[in-house]
């Protein structure tokens, strides 16, 4: 299929061809501002479905909204109407085109001609009054605050939030993007609907700063923001692709002695944390046990052994040997334990080499209350 995209190297359009080369569409005319404009009739001639996303959002002169929303739009028309191609056509408005303002008034325009030039020649159109798009590959300090905060505070410079209490409504590129291919293979609804794209993110504009601040706090507390919540899921990704490129890599504290190192990597609010625990040959950790926070070992490299003493009869009994149970574990077979409850245990070192053991608590350390009791196993 020959697919038409005018604002090919836009934000919205650099997504959208991304994706559709990852879903095998690969016969794509990409049309954008640098694109000689004779090529357009020729697109225009050839294409099958038609994702019209180019516009202007920030012109020097108000007059160029016009221009540039409604009289490129109504180019592109006269060039499918010209060669007779009926092929279904996409197109991407805004919310304001409900507002009396110069840009919203040329999306209104371009609304209204394209509604009208699907009716006089029995064209399947899609218009799609999209409010704020976030996400990946949008440009900073241009027309999305969401792209300006990622960016700045990913380098370390300031953020202006006049309100914090402007309420946002945003969709993210991910979301828009499989919207638009359903659209072109499933050509579903259109005539005289809107568009929509599904879920819209409804958060205040301080709100968003602030989880922005925290994602990059996250490298000094190691606090993975809560990816429970859709809109912090998709904003955290976001914020990572501002990241400067040099700066993609943070280094952790290990605390290191003659036994070897601990060292935490994630913790989270509500799923525990992640550390990486390395043992030199002959070394034995542990030898405590916990009321309620539990554990699970992974020996990523070398070979151990976990030993567990079941301790409700007694902290002091004389035919401990008798009680202890052994997991052994290496590397070679990577097989996880888990730490119950009321069991003191340990892990030994039995190689020759370290051991890399990733152990995962379903708790955040806290120094004020560690649940941790020491008892020989």
């Amino acid at each position: 299929m020959k697919i038409l995209i005018t604002g090919a190297k836009g934000f919205v359009g650099k997504n959208l061809i991304a994706e559709l080369h990852n879903q095998g569409f690969n016969d794509l005319l990409e049309f954008d501002v640098d694109t000689p404009s004779d090529l357009l009739d020729d697109f225009a001639s050839n294409c099958e479905f038609v994702f019209h996303l180019a516009g202007v959002n920030r012109p020097k002169e108000p007059s160029e909204f016009m221009s540039g929303n409604f009289a490129f739009t109504s180019q592109l028309l006269q060039n499918l109407q010209k060669n007779n191609n009926k092929a279904p056509i996409l197109i991407t408005s805004s919310t304001q085109a409900a507002l009396a303002n110069p840009y919203g008034q040329s999306k209104k325009a371009g609304e209204d001609l394209i509604y009208g030039y699907g009716k006089e020649n029995n064209v399947k159109v899609y218009v799609y009054r999209l409010p704020n798009v976030f996400g990946k590959w949008c440009r900073p300090n241009y027309n999305s605050a969401i792209a300006t905060f990622c960016n700045n505070i990913a380098n370390g410079l300031p953020v202006q939030v006049n309100d914090p209490n402007v309420l946002m409504n945003l969709v993210y590129i991910d979301d828009v993007v499989a919207s638009f291919i359903d659209k072109l293979k499933n050509r579903n609804s259109g005539a005289d609907e809107f568009e929509t794209v599904e879920p819209v993110h409804e958060i205040k504009l301080g709100e968003i700063a602030d989880l922005i601040y925290s994602f990059k706090a996250s490298r000094e507390n190691l606090m993975i923001p809560d990816l429970s919540d859709a809109f912090t899921k998709k904003l955290y990704s976001t914020y990572l692709s501002y990241l400067p490129e040099d700066h993609f890599s943070y280094l952790l504290k290990m605390n290191i002695d003659n036994r070897g190192s601990f060292t935490e990597f994630v913790k989270t609010v509500d799923r525990g944390q992640v550390s990486v625990n390395i043992s030199k040959p002959g070394i034995t950790k542990g030898n405590h046990w916990h009321h309620t926070k539990v554990e699970k070992f992974l020996v990523v490299s070398g070979i151990g052994v976990i030993r567990f003493r079941k301790i409700d009869n007694g902290l002091q009994t004389t035919d401990k040997k008798e009680k202890v149970i052994e997991y052994f574990v290496s590397g070679e077979k990577l097989e996880v334990v888990d730490i119950p409850v009321g069991y003191t245990h340990n892990i030994e070192n039995i190689g020759e080499s370290d051991m890399v053991t990733i152990m995962w608590c379903n708790e955040v350390f806290d120094a004020e209350s560690p649940d941790t009791y020491f008892e020989v196993v």
